[in-house]
Parts: C-alpha cells; structure tokens; sequence
C-alpha cells in the first residue's frame, strides 16, 4: 500500500514532502536471532532490519544520558564536556549545503556545549530552535578514546574486515596519497554522532557501498530508504548528479524518474540498532535530541560491491584525465591517486586488504581442517573460511584485467606498495598483519560461541600460533603458506595461493 511518509509529521527539518513510501524496515528481537539467521535472512540478501535488546550493557546508555519525560533518555552533553574533551571535531551546518554534503566546522566539545545551551531556548523566525542546524558527525571515538569502553560490538557485526584492517595498517602506503589529514580521516570507519531535534542527513549510500550499523544510545530517528534496483531513480540523465534532500522540490527536470521511486520507511527508536545494507540509498532525521553509534564495515559478503565501486568510480576518474594521457608519465598511477582522493580507496590499496585477508583466512582454514591441530573443528567454522576465500577469489579475478595490474604498471608502482603486496613471508611475519590474524580468529569465535565479549586476551608477541582455534605450540602453518608461494605479484598470484587452499573446491 502507498502511504504518505513520516516526514508529513515531522517538526523542522524540512517537513511537508510526501514521497512513496511502500514498506517498513522489519524489526526483530537481536536476542533471539542467531548469526546464521541474520546472515541468510538479512546479509547475504542486503536487506534492512531493526535489531533490539542488544544495548541494554553497554556503559555510554548510562553515561552519555540522563532522564527525561516519559523514560526517555536525553544527551548529557556536560558529560562529554567534562570527559572527552576532544581538541576539535567535525560539525555538519544542516542549514547550509556544500556540494553534496552538509557544510562542515570544526569545534571543540566544549564549544559544542555551549552552544547548545546558548541557543536550546532560542526560537528562529521558523519556529524551530537554532541549536538544531548543528550536527556532530564522524567523530572517531573509539580511536581517540581506546581505553573507555562505551559499547561492544553485536556479534552480528563484529566480521568487520575494514575496521579489523585499519586497527592494523594504514589505508595508504603510497606517500603521495598517504599524508597526515589522510591518515586521519579513515583511521577507522566507527562514529559518534550527536545532534538536536531537527538536525538530518542528506541523501546518500554509504562509504565504499560498505554495510553499517547503527544504535541510538538516545533519541529517535526516522529513515527513509531506497532499495538498490531503484537507485538509477534519483540520478539526473547523466547518471552523475543525485537528488540531495528527498523533502525539497526536487527538479523534474533535471531528476525525471524521481517521482517513480518507492520508499521504505523506518523510525528507529532508543536503544535500537537499524543494519543498512550495502548500496541502499537513505535520508535520516533526527526526530529527538539523539546520540548514535555508527561503523561502517565490509566483509566477504558484500566485498563485491566495493570492488564493483572503485571499478566505476576508477573509469569515472579516467574519463576526466583521458586527454592528458600522452604527455603524463605514469597516467594509471595518477588515476590511482585521484581514485583514492574522490573514493578513499584505489585499486593498489584494496588489493592490500584482500591480499592480507586471504593469508588469514587460509591460516584459520588451515587449522579447522587438520583435527590433530585445532580446538575447534566444525563444518559452521570451515563455511565461513571457504565462503571468505571464495568470494575473494571471485573479486581478484575480476581485477586480473584491470589495466593497474599490468606488468607494465606493476613494475612502476610505488616502493611502498611494492613491499606491501609482494613478500609472504614479510607480510607473515609483520606485527600488523599477526594483530589481524589474531581478530579475525576472535571475531569467528566470538560468532560461533555467540557471545558478545571475546572469551580470551591473547599477545602479539606470545610464542607459537596467534589462530583461537590452534592447539599446537609448534604451529608450522605460516611455513606450509611460504612453502606454496612466497611472493604475491598480483591478483593472478591470489587467486593462484586461493586454489592451492581450496583444491577440491
């Protein structure tokens, strides 16, 4: 049934527009889910769902609120003040717009307080208080604040093969791209935001087409979103420009199919985590004063959509370049540095990450498949080893083609990328790459115990094999890796080191 969405309802943010809302987001009880179901119900097929009674522990449901009317929690924002005095964060101006994003300030905390305060009884001439264009956004919390532990990631969540990567390594090794603002701004993709009544977020799909969850530790927010097969709606003719606020009056003109667009709806209360899927489109409306928990994170089921982004994003950057090809030096590589400005990724960089992922997860495959060696062998543990690896097979072979894997180009590359992706036994051995390992064996064990704390502390620099599942003090299987192949060159050398692990697959 069609039905005129919440936004008709909503005080401020720009309320008024009826769009085609044709469904809502389901909700479920998170307690009585198990990872399987969520995998093949939600996952696997991209679909959103609302989670509840998983925030009931964590520390910043207390901390970070006080009571309000009604049970409902409010920001207690002298706490952040007092606590986390961050030296500036990044605040989004709802109220002025900069390209296809909010205008973004920095500020103390201190500063955001006080203005909150300042304005909380201050009315604007449209009767919505001013306090309400201020939005505090992508602030690393986490990465600021490692030793308060305000939540615990969900194990439905905790695959997050991004977050795992950037604890661990640097998303850009080569040093034209790799500068200090860089490095800062994708230090990791998990957030708090903060913001009053009123305050919202443009239309967009999130960073790399990646998943995301979010919980609100407060507040209420209303989401609207777009399925996937439906996202050529909101691009003009050219398939460049995307409608940016679904509640103005969006040019008809310029975005024809708009109107054809069928919404799913989703108000997401306190206490509540929503999953977006990969690709899905959304506009999101603080309905209360709300503080949320954000990450952004992929894995082996959605790692196609990131492959499948910078391969579009790689020709769109190409295409601006292409009459300067016959003067440039090294043209593929300053399509990658550009690729890596617009997407925060280039190809050089993800095949970093996969390369990584793939040695890890052929180690813990390794071990639940030999019973003499492991602590854990079970046909639920080998899945998720041979799933991950086959679908990383399927991405690298895909990149095979990719005119940056040439010999040619290859041979150009950067020092820093070249030792990145090269050496096995280097990249074995390395401290970041072990510190991956040992989460990527906790995150799976975590899952398959269902729990939401990691039931054992383990150290990089304990003896033997850092893998939960090993049993053996004299674990030889990086040996048996470097046997295979001691040097990964390209995706063809992937997908090569794959089948070696996968034989009869």
């Amino acid at each position: 049934m069609v039905r005129a969405s919440s936004m008709d309802q909503m005080d401020g943010g720009g309320a008024g527009r009826r769009v085609k809302v044709v469904g809502k987001v389901e909700r479920l009880d998170g307690q009585s889910l198990t990872y399987s179901e969520f995998v093949d119900r939600f996952m696997k097929p991209n679909l959103p769902v609302v989670l509840t009674g998983l925030t009931s522990s964590w520390p910043s449901c207390e901390d970070w609120t006080f009571a309000g009317p009604d049970d409902r929690r409010r920001p207690n924002l002298p706490f952040f003040a007092q606590n986390f005095s961050s030296p500036r964060v990044q605040v989004a101006d709802c109220s002025a717009r900069e390209y296809t994003d909010h205008k973004r300030l920095e500020m103390s905390m201190q500063e955001i307080v006080d203005h909150w305060v300042r304005n909380s009884n201050t009315v604007s001439s449209s009767g919505h208080c001013e306090a309400s264009s201020l939005y505090l956004k992508d602030w690393h919390f986490v990465k600021e604040y490692p030793d308060y532990v305000a939540y615990t990631t969900p194990p439905f969540f905790v695959d997050d093969w991004l977050n795992m990567y950037l604890d661990s390594h640097p998303m850009h090794r080569d040093s034209d791209i790799a500068n200090h603002k860089n490095e800062v701004n994708c230090a990791d993709y998990r957030f708090v935001y903060i913001g009053a009544k009123g305050t919202w977020t443009p239309l967009h799909a999130d960073v790399f087409r990646s998943y995301s969850w979010s919980a609100n530790v407060c507040g209420r927010k209303l989401w609207l979103f777009l399925a996937p097969s439906q996202s050529h709606l909101i691009f003009d003719r050219n398939l460049r420009s995307s409608v940016y606020d679904i509640n103005e009056d969006v040019s008809e003109k310029q975005f024809p199919e708009f109107n054809k667009a069928e919404w799913i709806e989703c108000i997401q209360e306190q206490n509540e985590i929503i999953f977006v899927p990969s690709g899905w489109y959304h506009q999101v409306y603080n309905l209360e004063d709300t503080i949320s928990i954000n990450h952004n994170w992929f894995n082996a089921y959605n790692l196609h959509w990131v492959w499948n982004l910078l391969h579009e994003d790689h020709k769109v950057a190409k295409e601006y370049i292409e009459d300067i090809r016959d003067i440039c030096d090294n043209f593929e590589a300053l399509c990658q540095r550009n690729l890596a400005a617009n997407t925060g990724m280039n190809f050089y960089d993800f095949f970093i990450f996969i390369t990584r992922f793939v040695l890890a997860n052929v180690i813990e495959l390794y071990h639940v498949q030999e019973p003499e060696d492991a602590k854990v062998n079970s046909p639920e543990a080998t899945h998720h080893y041979v799933y991950n690896l086959m679908q990383i097979r399927e991405v690298a072979s895909k990149m095979i083609s990719a005119e940056a894997f040439s010999i040619e180009n290859l041979c150009v590359i950067s020092e820093g990328n070249r030792s990145a992706m090269s050496d096995v036994t280097k990249i074995l051995k390395d401290d970041g790459f072990r510190r991956l390992w040992m989460t990527l064996s906790e995150a799976y064990e975590c899952i398959r115990r269902g729990q939401r704390i990691l039931y054992k502390v383990r150290y990089l620099n304990q003896k033997g094999c850092l893998s939960v599942t090993c049993s053996k003090s004299d674990c030889n299987v990086v040996d048996r890796i470097t046997y295979f192949m001691r040097e990964i060159r390209g995706p063809e050398d992937l997908v090569r080191l794959i089948d070696t692990a996968l034989p009869e697959r």
